[in-house]
């Protein structure tokens, strides 16, 4: 049996693949943001609701609207998409997911948009990671201009 995910786009009912390899054979430009991106590198124990992905600003916004997965897009200034992306590689498919560096830096700019346990959460666990590189957090810092925020929330504890 196949089932329809998008127009164009269908799967085999009997297997089913990683939602996230969904939405990057559906979305090849998007890259998993937010907290989709703190639930895979740990740093929040709480599993959104839809997968949050940014996407260039430019693009289309109708194509986003799909049943499932449930998705939840951002959109973003080109030039800030291409700023602290891992490629991951899941079931044959390349999976773009932004830096744990990076990662934080999202979270200290939509600290209004994250509950505060989850926003606390990721900074604590950011701060005790040992695979996180203080340079790489500074660097996206001054080009997001969010340099204070960094010295403010993180700093204290380095």
């Amino acid at each position: 049996m196949i089932s329809k995910i998008k127009r164009g786009f269908y799967e085999l009912t009997d297997y089913v693949s990683r939602e996230e390899v969904v939405i990057a054979r559906l979305f090849p430009q998007a890259v998993i943001f937010l907290e989709s991106a703190l639930v895979y590198y740990s740093y929040t124990d709480r599993i959104p609701t839809a997968w949050q992905i940014a996407v260039n600003k430019n693009s289309t916004k109708t194509q986003y609207e799909i049943d499932y997965p449930i998705i939840e897009p951002y959109y973003l200034e080109p030039k800030f998409l291409e700023v602290g992306i891992d490629k991951i590689q899941m079931e044959g498919v390349t999976v773009k997911i932004f830096d744990r560096d990076r990662t934080i830096c999202d979270v200290l700019r939509y600290e209004k948009k994250l509950e505060k346990e989850v926003f606390s959460n990721a900074i604590q666990r950011y701060v005790k990671d040992r695979k996180k590189n203080i340079r790489k957090l500074f660097e996206y810092a001054k080009i997001f201009n969010i340099k204070n925020k960094v010295q403010t929330y993180i700093g204290v504890w380095l």
